[in-house]
């Protein structure tokens, strides 16, 4: 397989709407209810943790099977970590803007960059994920989880292996344009008025442990997957 078509098949992986699918199936068009995200915390406002959970893995799945899969089919002088990287940038594009949503707005990569950095740094993304839940228990923002994560990745990635790393600087640039999807949760944050786990309605501080419980879960089987 031409590295082309494998990043332009990792676009189609990514493009898979699973919030809006699982919105669908129950009848709620997702884009119109809570956040309007497409990602797996307005699932869980909206449709409850049991589905969220689901579409969080299928959102991690996403990101991580293209990229550990996909460079072993190719050919061609295009090094396999070069394969990789694209076809993981290709997956969290097509999870932004799916294609069979007609190129609108999806989620906001979180899970799905998760996904993908599982595959090509697996030990670090875990540590990082670690931190993630952490800051979500502490704090009921998954948001500020989030934004922490994507600020520890690249900082773990520097220091275990090294500046030069193509997957440092994709960590550098992911994190980057987290910021930029959550720019609006960061004006919310500075402001307080941020949605909160287990305020105003939103899911409890247990189902925020069910989410970090569920997370750390899913994880595993990946890094096992990773090294199997």
């Amino acid at each position: 397989m031409h590295p082309a078509l494998a990043i332009a098949l990792a676009y189609v992986v990514g493009s898979v709407p699973s919030a809006y699918i699982a919105g669908t199936l129950r009848g709620v068009d997702l884009r119109k209810h809570g956040s309007g995200n497409l990602g797996a915390t307005n699932v869980i406002r909206v449709l409850g943790p049991k589905i969220g959970l689901i579409v969080f893995a299928f959102d991690v799945a996403k990101g991580a099977l293209p990229v550990l899969f996909f460079p072993r089919w190719t050919t061609g002088e295009l090094a396999p970590v070069w394969t990789a990287i694209a076809c993981g940038v290709a997956a969290i594009i097509g999870h932004t803007r799916p294609v069979f949503l007609k190129f609108g707005r999806g989620g906001k990569g979180v899970a799905t960059a998760a996904g993908v950095f599982l595959a090509l740094a697996p030990l670090q993304t875990t540590l990082t994920l670690l931190v993630f839940a952490v800051v979500l228990l502490s704090s009921g923002y998954v948001s500020l989880g989030s934004l922490m994560g994507a600020v520890m990745l690249p900082v773990l990635i520097l220091v275990t292996i090294g500046p030069r790393s193509p997957i440092f600087a994709l960590s550098a640039l992911v994190a980057v344009f987290v910021f930029w999807t959550h720019r609006a949760n960061i004006g919310r944050l500075r402001r307080g008025e941020e949605n909160r786990f287990g305020k105003g309605g939103a899911p409890t501080r247990s189902t925020a442990a069910m989410v970090a419980i569920g997370l750390v879960v899913v994880l595993a089987v990946l890094v096992a997957a990773r090294f199997a």
